[in-house]
């Protein structure tokens, strides 16, 4: 059993694998993070990438192009991103059960329109690999690396665009100064109410994008359940990687190359029990999580209403 994984195409098939399914991953967990810097948590996560991954399979396959399908699922990215916002900053109903309840009403109206709309599973034409020139010639690095569709190198950039971003820009210094200490960000003029909205809408299309990878780039087919828990694993990056673009991505990449060993363990055929496989994932979150929490920091404001009377 040990031989068979040790084999070097058996390694870097694992290895090219969990490189792709790093991808919703990073997309979901960096959006998060500019939520939670800016001070809110959004536990609604899974429920805007089941309807960014059913709304844009549905609309590539009415119109034949993933593209239009992309193109919807920002739109309901910031649709939910506006709700949330409604819920939690404007109304300040308490942003935990207010994300639950944005899981909930996200997973059951994809699921939902899904049975009244299509009906059954089907598969539609997604994005296909692009191999970068040279680069994609390399032994074993270019099959890794440089032979994936264009929403797998989006999401891999986005990790030095959102570092550049939060720590070498004003408005990254806006962010995390609305997220650690509101009330002087208040004091010096800033709209700490804009700020957290424009941060919810932006992590909300990264997670709707992060559910579109699923059916557009991933699967070509949308099904029940199809993010599988990966917004909740989402959520817990953003706490892993310590609130720091780098720090997810190696989140990211330990979790997608565990999910990418027990789908090979399956291919193969492995004398493991089917079960063992499927919940090693949530298990490793479960365990790197206690081992995070001992040294937890995070932005000082985070799921504070923010009242600018003081009320």
């Amino acid at each position: 059993m040990i031989d068979q994984l040790l084999q070097m195409s058996v390694i870097v098939g694992i290895i090219t694998t969990g490189v792709r399914l790093a991808t919703p991953f990073l997309l979901a967990a960096l959006g998060e993070m500019f939520d939670q810097r800016a001070g809110v948590y959004n536990l609604g996560v899974e429920g805007i990438m089941m309807m960014g991954a059913f709304v844009g399979f549905w609309v590539a396959l009415r119109s034949g192009s993933p593209w239009w399908g992309i193109l919807a699922a920002i739109g309901v990215g910031i649709f939910m991103g506006l709700l949330m916002g409604l819920i939690s900053i404007t109304l300040q109903a308490e942003q935990g059960i207010s994300g639950i309840g944005l899981y909930m009403f996200g997973v059951g109206l994809a699921g939902y329109l899904f049975r009244i709309t299509v009906g059954y599973i089907t598969g539609i034409e997604g994005f296909k690999p692009i191999a970068i020139p040279y680069l994609s010639d390399l032994p074993i690095v270019g099959q890794i690396f440089f032979n994936h569709n264009w929403m797998v190198y989006f999401a891999f950039l986005m990790v030095p665009v959102s570092w550049f971003v939060l720590y070498k820009t004003t408005w990254g210094l806006k962010i995390r100064s609305a997220g650690m200490t509101p009330e002087a960000a208040d004091t010096l003029g800033l709209s700490v109410v804009a700020i957290r909205y424009t941060c919810l809408v932006i992590g909300s299309i990264a997670a709707a994008l992060a559910g579109a990878f699923l059916t557009l780039g991933h699967t070509n087919m949308y099904a029940d359940n199809i993010s599988a828990g990966r917004g909740f694993i989402a959520v817990a990056l953003v706490y892993f990687g310590r609130w720091s673009p780098w720090g997810i991505l190696g989140g990211a990449l330990f979790f997608s190359l565990v999910d990418a060993l027990q789908l090979w363990v399956q291919v193969l055929g492995l004398n493991i029990p089917y079960e063992f496989a499927v919940m090693a994932p949530y298990v490793l979150t479960i365990l790197a999580l206690t081992v995070a929490a001992r040294q937890i920091w995070g932005p000082a404001a985070l799921g504070k209403p923010f009242n600018r009377e003081g009320d």
